[in-house]
């Protein structure tokens, strides 16, 4: 059965990989301008990504009263105690400014020796049925962050991070490899498996 789902970012890169890694399992994507849904703007004032998550899955689910599923997701540097965390998108203090946000992690870490630039990325995925119930699923990808942009696929700090078992940064590996690897694959994944047994409970 094919459901259809509506996405709660506005993010086209999230919304792709998303798309690319849902249609796998029967899941169609549609974005808020597909689903009709007038251009708000959601305060991610939640300080867990499973807090953002879920509160711009329900709003979007309110204005649409369909399936909703919202993405949260960051990079986590070790020395920096877990930052850039939940505020990964606006680090530098502009939102979604790709760019200065790098520029802003390679200065915090460039006499920081490789060894101990370690780090994840992490995505936190919320689904929210019209009925308000709601399935969550995280997931996390291990690596190392490099000083110098490399790459030019992914976006945010993909040109920045070395996952585990490659040496080439999310902005250098294809596509096709990010998607079965990243954060956004893993919790894409442990949602499949949620919701699989949510629809067999039915």
């Amino acid at each position: 059965m094919d459901h259809i789902i509506v996405a709660a970012t506005q993010n086209k890169h999230k919304i792709k990989e998303i798309e690319a890694i849902t249609k796998d399992f029967g899941l169609s994507v549609i974005s808020r301008s597909e689903a009709g849904i007038p251009d708000v703007d959601i305060i991610e004032d939640g300080e867990t990504f499973e807090e953002n998550s879920y509160k711009k899955a329900y709003e979007i689910m309110k204005l649409c009263g369909k399936t909703t599923i919202a993405d949260d997701s960051g990079l986590a540097v070790d020395f920096l105690d877990g930052a850039p965390g939940v505020y990964s998108a606006r680090f530098a203090g502009v939102d979604g400014d790709d760019e200065a946000n790098n520029q802003k992690l390679i200065d915090l870490l460039k006499d920081v020796p490789y060894e101990k630039r370690t780090g994840r990325f992490v995505s936190v995925i919320t689904m929210v049925f019209p009925s308000g119930e709601r399935i969550v699923a995280r997931g996390e990808v291990e690596g190392h962050i490099v000083l110098e942009a490399q790459g030019e696929n992914g976006f945010g700090y993909d040109p920045l991070f070395v996952p585990d078992g490659y040496d080439q940064t999310f902005g250098q590996l294809s596509p096709e490899i990010k998607n079965k690897i990243s954060h956004r694959a893993n919790a894409l994944c442990a949602l499949r498996e949620k919701f699989k047994k949510k629809e067999e409970s039915l």
